[in-house]
């Protein structure tokens, strides 16, 4: 079985920092890229980062360039998004999801409705 599931979420102030954790099961970690996808309350979901977990290469949306970092740990199977100097703005239910089809340059658009696994999701609100 498949799963995918998010921590790390939570409450923190403007300017904090928080690690979401994307633990991965039931597939081949290291032939699936990766994504990071949130979507704020009455808007789009859209893509925040991914990374293809056989190299380390990522993506950023510009909104969070230079703030957020993804890696992964194939080791373990699990993908972190390193969230700094958040904003209000950042404040959305953050879900991780897995695809080995859609080209990783393309997958923070394309993956958006795309991806062949997803988690459940796991909610951040940074406070003003």
């Amino acid at each position: 079985e498949v799963q995918l599931v998010e921590s790390g979420g939570g409450l923190v102030q403007a300017g904090g920092s928080l690690r979401l954790s994307c633990a991965a099961s039931g597939f081949t970690f290291d032939d699936y890229n990766i994504g990071w996808f949130r979507q704020a309350p009455g808007k789009e979901r859209e893509g925040v980062s991914s990374i293809r977990t056989s190299d380390g290469r990522s993506y950023y949306a510009d909104s969070v360039k230079g703030r957020f970092t993804i890696s992964s740990d194939n080791a373990t199977n699990t993908v972190y998004l390193e969230m700094n100097s958040l904003k209000p703005e950042d404040t959305a239910v953050y879900y991780c999801a897995a695809d080995n089809i859609i080209h990783l340059k393309d997958l923070l658009i394309l993956g958006v409705d795309a991806m062949e696994y997803w988690g459940k999701g796991t909610l951040v609100t940074v406070s003003s």
